[in-house]
């Protein structure tokens, strides 16, 4: 009988993992047990295992919307392996494996003369994580381009095909719950040019090259844009920009992103999202949701 004991004498899981380096923000203590699968086969010894019966589970892609606390997470990371990364383009279909970053979608279905998935390249996550959040950028969302998702439940095994009313997709929501994994999921694009497809890779990166602050440690995004307004004209039209906790500012160049320094701590980075948060609800009335995702702390957002 496989069990969580066999799985981590095999070295199938390893144990007190830093989880610092597969965040952006290269902050937060380790993982009680971590583990990196290649395969569905894998994936299927974990369920068997019972892990997430007796565990926490947490799935990580690329770590670009993650916090984990100072203290670490006390139950099981799973991560996808490369072999989960595969990107494959038939007609204007396009197929992605759960860990493929959104980058590779994006230049991927252009280099085939496909236009639709260009957005991806302004989104620095992986597919899985695409899927879960509805990620999107620049007036189009992950649901706008999803055909179906196949998700695996680690509780029971069970598996399931899913399309964006299946999923209940909504702006950064979906109904994939914290035991599933999305193990790939399938795209519709569009005939298109691959010259003018380069041009609006080009055009998007660029445009977040002059607007975020690149080269440094974030998450992207902290808060999601409240109805009518967006968060970071929001938090800069108070003067926030600058405002430091620690080793962690509000960035100058783009108030809704929050940039750590060398050694800023994941308490710093939650404080300083409370703080904000706090400030524009006192100003405005208005109650900013964060986007990026808190593990391991006593009062998880």
């Amino acid at each position: 009988m496989t069990t969580l004991a066999t799985l981590v004498a095999s070295g199938v899981v390893a144990e007190n993992v830093p989880l610092g380096p597969y965040t952006t923000y290269k902050a937060g203590g380790p993982a009680r047990f971590m583990t990196e699968v290649e395969d569905v086969r894998a994936l299927g010894e974990l369920v068997d295992a019972g892990v997430a019966r007796d565990l926490p589970v947490l799935v990580v892609g690329r770590g670009s919307n993650l916090v984990v606390a100072d203290a670490g997470f006390t139950g099981l990371v799973i991560r996808l392996g490369s072999k989960f990364a595969g990107i494959e383009v038939k007609g204007t279909r396009v197929r992605a494996g759960g860990a493929a970053p959104l980058a590779h979608v994006a230049r991927s279905s252009v280099d085939q003369g496909l236009t639709g998935l260009e957005f991806f390249v302004g989104v620095p996550g992986s597919v899985g994580g695409a899927v879960r959040q509805n990620a999107g950028c620049f007036g189009t969302e992950t649901r706008d381009r999803l055909i179906r998702a196949s998700i695996i439940d680690l509780a029971d095994g069970a598996r399931r095909e899913a399309g964006p009313e299946d999923l209940e997709m909504s702006y950064r929501h979906s109904n994939v719950g914290p035991t599933e994994i999305v193990v790939d999921a399938l795209f519709q694009a569009s005939p298109g040019d691959g010259d003018l497809g380069r041009a609006e890779l080009r055009r998007i990166t660029r445009w977040r090259r002059d607007n975020q602050p690149g080269g440094t440690f974030n998450a992207g995004s902290v808060f999601k844009n409240p109805p009518g307004a967006t968060a970071g004209e929001i938090i800069d039209s108070l003067g926030l920009k600058g405002l430091t906790v620690g080793d962690v500012s509000v960035s100058a160049k783009h108030a809704n992103f929050f940039v750590a320094g060398p050694g800023a701590t994941s308490g710093d980075i939650r404080r300083l999202v409370d703080e904000v948060k706090d400030r524009v609800f006192e100003d405005t009335g208005t109650m900013l949701e964060p986007e990026i995702q808190f593990v391991g702390f006593e009062d998880e957002h």
